[in-house]
């Protein structure tokens, strides 16, 4: 059963991964209470492919509101703050959706198609120990050339986390502050069939992209994984609307 939610999740969040889909999808009956009931699950894929499929719900304003107030939510989201036995990207990224949702309210709006000046980042300053970095990156095309790219990151020493913006073929990664930026333009330039650029902003406040050297470059790999990190998964479809009920659903069978 864990494999089942843990592919429910997954799958979740790779449809809000699109921007487009952000404001209707928490607007579903079963949306808000099934990720509250899988923040309470121990297996940490799970927790982490909830607090991802959160993070990127948060960044439509007018969700906020409704996050906020869903029952148990924030109590949740205090109790993996607070863990000790937890990881530190789970607790770094829990610790980030907390922030937004407490956050003084905004009354700028955005929509699906309004461009942001300044995107909100997937890490903050709440992980003083780390940095964040956005990349652009050309042949993302696909969930098959998503995990292609999740494979190459996993393997990167340094690499905490990341999250990706399949609509605008965007990742953005959480590293150690020692991690030079271009060994993720290495890796990535390694699977022969995508290449990144860094997204910067220039002193207007506009999106730039910066070209990385991807050759020559020493890559310290690691053979051990850390377990927060989302696995692997052939996640070749999406999940309609109507299937937000098995969220709640499939937490419940897990709940005991």
């Amino acid at each position: 059963m864990v494999n089942t939610t843990l592919n429910v999740i997954s799958r979740v969040r790779d449809l809000v991964s699109d921007p487009r889909n952000r404001q209707v999808i928490v607007q579903e009956e079963g949306c808000l209470p099934g990720l509250v009931l899988f923040l309470d699950k121990k297996d940490p894929e799970v927790l982490f492919a909830t607090l991802q499929t959160l993070r990127y719900l948060a960044e439509w304003t007018h969700n906020i509101a409704n996050m906020k107030n869903e029952l148990g939510m924030m109590v949740s989201l205090e109790n993996l703050m607070e863990s000790t036995s937890m990881s530190v990207g789970i607790v770094t990224l829990a610790k980030e959706v907390y922030s937004i949702l407490n956050a003084p309210d905004n009354p700028v709006a955005h929509t699906p198609d309004m461009p942001r000046r300044k995107k909100p980042q997937f890490f903050n300053s709440t992980n003083k120990n780390a940095k964040s970095v956005t990349l652009h990156i050309q042949g993302l095309d696909s969930t098959d050339q998503r995990a292609l790219c999740e494979q190459a990151l996993l393997r990167v020493k340094g690499v905490i986390s990341f999250t990706f913006q399949m609509a605008s073929k965007r990742c953005t990664v959480c590293i150690r502050p020692d991690l030079p930026t271009e060994s993720l333009a290495s890796v990535i330039a390694a699977t022969k069939v995508m290449s990144a650029q860094q997204v910067v902003e220039n002193e207007a406040g506009e999106e730039v992209l910066v070209p990385l050297n991807s050759t020559g470059v020493e890559v310290q790999n690691t053979t051990d994984l850390p377990d927060y990190l989302p696995e692997d998964l052939p996640l070749r479809t999406r999940p309609p609307l109507w299937a937000w009920p098995l969220l709640p659903s499939v937490a419940l069978q897990q709940m005991g």
